[in-house]
């Protein structure tokens, strides 16, 4: 098991909801900037949505309004509530965390999560 690990998603129906977990396993998780991207098929991976440690959060255009991203650096997690879903939503949600060392980056992907937004 990596040290990123994504729970929820599913199928959904267009305008509903799902909310996506990510549990980290870093000791210093708090330092970590944390995000969620998505990948549909035949498309690139695309920022969805990004959350710095204390709390500021950053979204794509085609999330804003509809997605919230949250983390809580006690229980290590990061949560991703999507709403009025839509069918060009669907894709693979990936967790991700990276940590800047002045020289280096430490960067973990979590193995994706699978939302399908269909009726």
């Amino acid at each position: 098991q990596g040290e990123l690990v994504e729970s929820g998603g599913g199928l959904v129906q267009p305008g509903g909801s799902v909310r996506l977990s990510c549990t980290a396993s870093m000791y210093i998780f708090r330092s970590y900037e944390m995000a969620w991207y998505r990948q549909a098929p035949g498309k690139q991976r695309e920022l969805v949505a990004s959350i710095l440690s204390g709390g500021l959060a950053d979204y794509a255009d085609s999330a804003k309004g509809r997605f919230t991203i949250s983390r809580d650096n006690v229980k290590r997690t990061m949560d991703l509530q999507m709403n009025s879903l839509k069918p060009e939503d669907t894709a693979i949600y990936y967790c991700h965390a990276i940590f800047r060392f002045p020289s280096s980056v430490d960067e973990h992907w979590g193995e994706g999560t699978q939302v399908t937004v269909s009726s």
